[in-house]
């Protein structure tokens, strides 16, 4: 499978879906919302500043992440669901 080399400071992210509730219900796809978690699964170079210094993404690929529900654009490559995103519109990296 080809891979996605995203530019500057844009990150490809794999949406991750929940199907069980807390309390162990299964929930179909067509009801669940939009998963706001996701595996970066490839990162540009960063962010370049107006004086020309590259500034290096905070996230790395294999991080999980946090992101608003709208975020970034909605690609389909290889048959899989994919988002590219700026680094800025993820809100946080996910421990454990």
């Amino acid at each position: 499978m080809s891979t996605i080399r995203p530019l500057r400071d844009r990150i490809v992210v794999k949406r991750i879906a929940e199907t069980k509730s807390a309390g162990g219900i299964v929930i179909p796809d067509t009801v669940s919302e939009k998963p706001m978690i996701g595996e970066v699964l490839e990162v540009g170079p960063g962010k370049t500043l107006e004086n020309g210094t590259v500034v290096e993404p905070a996230v790395k690929a294999g991080d999980k992440v946090l992101f608003g529900k709208y975020a970034g654009t909605e690609i389909e490559h290889a048959g899989v669901q994919l988002v590219v995103m700026r680094e800025d519109d993820i809100m946080g990296v996910i421990e454990g």
